[in-house]
């Protein structure tokens, strides 16, 4: 685990289950936090969280994989003409939008890296993409989040590599921000891809 800079403290970190990971934050002033990391077999479109995540291209258009399923659940026109009106977002960066027909209140598009054998900066941008996408839903005052796994699919980043940078970047976001509390839930649709991400979470002892 990491170390926190004052005044916060992670007093305790415990499994409930497999699929979930709470952590408390102690604050200077006696205060307790809990935050937590959740692995869900469920599709992300299903969720009511403030918050859920698109793994979006650069020109934030509709696309293939779980992007073009957001963007199809959300109402397509309404979503591309929010997105059209940012225009833009870089690799590594994030963009918020409203969820329009979704049931989670707004849409954070978060651009992950494409897959070049790992010479091209995928780890650090990935990580950042995880990053930025919980640093606006800081910004936005949103405490529930749920995110795919960012670039783990058409953009061909490794399974295992990107499960261990997505909860990597999650756990030392938590920590970071022992003032700010945050459910924050994987959902994945494949039974292959959760057993990934719960062995690499154990291997991370996150």
């Amino acid at each position: 685990m990491g170390c926190l800079m004052a005044p916060f403290l992670v007093e305790q970190v415990f499994a409930s289950n497999n699929c979930r990971t709470a952590i408390i934050i102690k604050n200077a002033k006696g205060g307790k936090i809990m935050s937590s990391i959740d692995i869900q077999k469920v599709s992300i479109i299903e969720l009511e969280v403030d918050a859920i995540v698109n793994a979006a291209n650069t020109a934030l258009q509709h696309g293939g994989g779980v992007c073009g399923v957001i963007f199809d659940a959300a109402g397509q026109r309404e979503l591309q003409a929010a997105c059209n009106e940012i225009g833009h977002c870089n690799t590594g960066n994030a963009v918020i939008t409203p969820g329009f027909k979704l049931p989670a209140k707004h849409v954070i598009h978060a651009v992950g890296p494409i897959w070049r054998g790992g010479y091209d900066n995928e780890p650090k941008l990935l990580y950042s993409a995880y990053k930025q996408a919980l640093t606006l839903a800081k910004e936005n005052g949103l405490h529930s989040i749920a995110f795919p796994l960012i670039s783990a699919g058409i953009y061909g980043y490794p399974q295992d590599q990107a499960w261990r940078k997505a909860l990597q970047a999650c756990h030392d976001f938590i920590e970071a921000n022992g003032d700010y509390e945050i459910d924050i839930i994987f959902a994945v649709i494949d039974d292959d891809i959760m057993n990934k991400g719960l062995k690499a979470r154990a291997e991370l002892n996150i």
